[in-house]
């Protein structure tokens, strides 16, 4: 079932023909109508529909019906010639499909299944339905970019990139999520049977102290996630139309309830309310629908199962229906969860189900034959609460899925940036072995290794290298990892970006200020880091030359030295401070080995720059 209320960036008219980078406050829905046989229902206009915003009705501007196989023509992008790149994506308009494996919050048993069932998919797909794979463990991963080619992805689905692992911050292979209560030791009733008060009190600790464990692993898991669904969404967010993301995972409890049978009750509450609701305006901003569907399909508590090898049961009547109680509470909270996230995006969640090749065929169709409504609300105070939407249709007969509403929030205002662990601290421990969450940055997070290519800022990048000479050292303010030896080859990286897509603030010095943030990285076949220059720029434009500034495209420049020996890639990335929007492109440097080099170190128009 579709929907997604869309906060839409546009160019607002500013100074005579001069464009500046506002937000508008168009907001677009995608609306899903079916019959009582639950076919789609076509052919309907935007006379059939009303939309009430906190029950107050709202003008259409614009309305589109979308049919699969029907895709408009596809985003033209520059012209590039040797050496240059962008990260504009060629896909054409019409629904996509994700489909995003999720090996962080899927136990191991399950994950083979899984993939046999989209195997059993693909064998069938309808021709033309275009997806994308992508994979999640610590880190997101695209393993195939946007195709409509079955034998292509089912070899991507079939290959080594898509094996079954277990997850590092997963207490079982079959199960999970229940803290304190995976080792039948630690429950209420063994200190009596291990006798006397010294026992019971030991075994409170110690499972006190598993609880404690475990809920960090359950936070950190969290926010990998939400990162990963934060990065999905900047990368499609200039994708036209709208995106199904079909999500296979085992579970995801944002709320935890607290266990009252700890010394502290709240161990496990690891709430993540906050970045819940970023991570959902993401996903409606960029019109991404998730599908959430339970990997491990239909379930038994474990203590019923014939191959528990009944440890729990022999403790006692008690602890057996503890543990079942516990057990049946998580997965409610699990499901709950995956509910709630495909109600706020405009999905639909699969459980209780082993058809799962079944709810793969479901969430493509239904997604793949929606409307797109849009208009701009009456209400123009953007105060943060919660907006109601309703749309209604004047036919009999018809249901709607939509998304129910938004939250008003100012669409220029800063992101605020979910912490999550560094690639050195995966395990869930700080580098002195504390619970310590590390800081995250938006634009560092776009550049891993292998990971979508955010869109949210569109970019050129002229790659080439400088001179023909290779160098014993790196290039100035480089940052080379421990252990890396030259010789060298130095490269200039040239920035081009329209500066419409820069937000600019008025200040009261009669000028106009922006901040922008640059990257380079190099990483090596394995997928470590090998170097890195990271470079800030903030400057102020005289409102009397704004004007004119604005006619002319953006450039900036960096150097980065690579090694000659080794297959290396490029990862350059750009981040508007101000927004928080970032755009990244990936590059393997055997991609410029025809490239003439650059003229000069410094060519004219920009410098190298210590890092800020």
């Amino acid at each position: 079932m579709s929907a997604s209320p869309v906060l839409v960036a546009q160019a607002a008219p500013a100074e005579g023909q001069t464009t500046v980078q506002t937000q508008s406050t168009l907001v677009v829905i995608d609306v899903t109508a079916a019959d009582e046989k639950h076919d789609p229902i076509h052919q309907l206009t935007s006379a059939d529909f009303t939309i009430l915003e906190d029950g107050q009705p709202q003008k259409v501007k614009v309305f589109e019906e979308h049919l699969p196989g029907v895709p408009a023509p596809s985003p033209r992008g520059p012209k590039l010639g040797p050496g240059q790149f962008s990260n504009l994506s060629p896909v054409p308009h019409g629904a996509l499909n994700i489909l995003l494996f999720d090996k962080l919050n899927t136990p191991l048993i399950s994950q083979g299944y899984v993939r046999e069932q989209v195997l059993t998919f693909l064998k069938n797909a309808p021709s033309g339905t275009r997806i994308a794979i992508f994979g999640l463990t610590t880190e997101l991963k695209i393993l195939q970019g946007f195709t409509s080619d079955p034998n292509l992805l089912r070899s991507i689905v079939e290959g080594n990139t898509n094996r079954s692992s277990p997850s590092p911050l997963m207490p079982s292979v079959v199960n999970a999520d229940n803290p304190g209560g995976d080792n039948a030791e630690l429950n209420s009733d063994a200190g009596r049977t291990l006798g006397g008060p010294d026992a019971a009190t030991l075994l409170a600790n110690l499972q006190q102290f598993e609880a404690q464990e475990q809920a960090y692993d359950l936070r950190v898991r969290q926010l990998y996630t939400l990162n990963a669904l934060n990065q999905l969404a900047r990368y499609m967010s200039n994708l036209p139309g709208r995106k199904n993301l079909i999500w296979f995972s085992g579970s995801f409890p944002i709320n935890v309830l607290p266990d009252n049978d700890l010394q502290d009750p709240f161990t496990v509450q690891a709430s993540a309310e906050e970045e819940f609701r970023q991570t959902v305006d993401m996903l409606s901003r960029g019109q991404i629908a998730v599908y959430p569907i339970d990997a491990r399909g239909l379930m038994i508590s474990p203590g019923n199962s014939a191959s528990s090898q009944s440890p729990i049961i022999s403790k006692g009547p008690r602890t057996f229906t503890n543990s079942d109680e516990k057990w049946t509470q998580e997965i409610v909270d699990e499901h709950e969860t995956m509910e709630e996230m495909a109600k706020q995006t405009g999905g639909k969640a699969f459980v209780n189900s082993n058809g799962l090749t079944e709810a793969v065929e479901t969430a493509i169709e239904v997604g793949s034959n929606y409307y797109t409504v849009a208009y701009e609300p009456a209400n123009g105070n953007w105060n943060g609460g919660f907006r109601r939407i309703q749309v209604k249709v004047d036919r009999p007969g018809v249901t709607l899925a939509y998304r129910r509403g938004y939250f008003a929030d100012d669409p220029i205002k800063y992101v605020k940036e979910i912490p999550v662990e560094s690639n050195q601290e995966q395990s869930g421990k700080g580098k002195d072995g504390q619970h310590a969450e590390p800081q995250y940055n938006a634009l560092r997070a776009a550049m891993t290794h292998g990971s979508p290519e955010p869109a949210q800022i569109i970019f050129v990048a002229d790659v080439r290298p400088v001179g023909t000479d290779n160098e014993a050292a790196g290039a100035e303010f480089n940052k080379l990892a421990k252990n890396v030896k030259g010789p060298f080859r130095r490269y200039s990286v040239t920035y081009a970006i329209n500066p419409s897509q820069l937000s600019f603030v008025a200040g009261q010095d009669g000028a106009r200020h922006f901040s922008v943030e640059f990257m380079s990285l190099v990483y090596d076949d394995s997928g470590a880091p090998v170097n890195e220059q990271v470079n800030g720029l903030a400057a102020a434009i005289l409102d009397a030359k704004f004007a004119d500034s604005m006619k002319h495209g953006f450039v900036y420049r960096q150097q980065i030295s690579v090694p000659v020996k080794g297959e290396y890639y490029f990862r350059i990335g750009v981040r508007d401070r101000n927004t928080d929007k970032v755009g990244a492109l990936e590059i393997p440097v055997r991609a410029l080995a025809k490239v003439q080099p650059a003229s000069a170190l410094v060519p004219a128009g920009g410098t190298q720059t210590k890092p800020n």
